[in-house]
């Protein structure tokens, strides 16, 4: 946690709190049903510019990684694979009756 805090004390892109918030954001994506999850890479969704883009959240955890000492980078990583393994999951088979 003192990393994520320095990080964004340091970084002119980070402002308190959007690393967790980031967090935060994919992981209640990913867990998501798969119907809405369609209807959003389908339609797109309008509601994003206000509660934010859980696809750019992501792209920011990737970014905050990089930045970290390899320890901290790690210990994300992990948190962050949790819920990567929810969005790589196959989609279950459709009934055919």
């Amino acid at each position: 946690m003192s990393e994520v805090y320095r990080l964004e004390r340091t970084r002119n892109y980070l402002q308190p709190g959007d690393i967790f918030a980031a967090v935060r954001l994919w992981k209640d994506y990913v867990r998501r049903p798969e119907r809405e999850l369609w209807h959003d890479y389908e339609w797109g969704n309008v509601y994003w510019c206000c509660c934010g883009n859980p696809l750019e959240a992501r792209a920011l955890l990737d970014t905050v990684t990089q930045a970290m000492s390899p320890r901290a980078a790690r210990e994300l990583r992990r948190i962050i694979s949790r819920f990567d393994d929810v969005w790589n999951q196959p989609s279950p088979p459709y009934a055919t009756d």
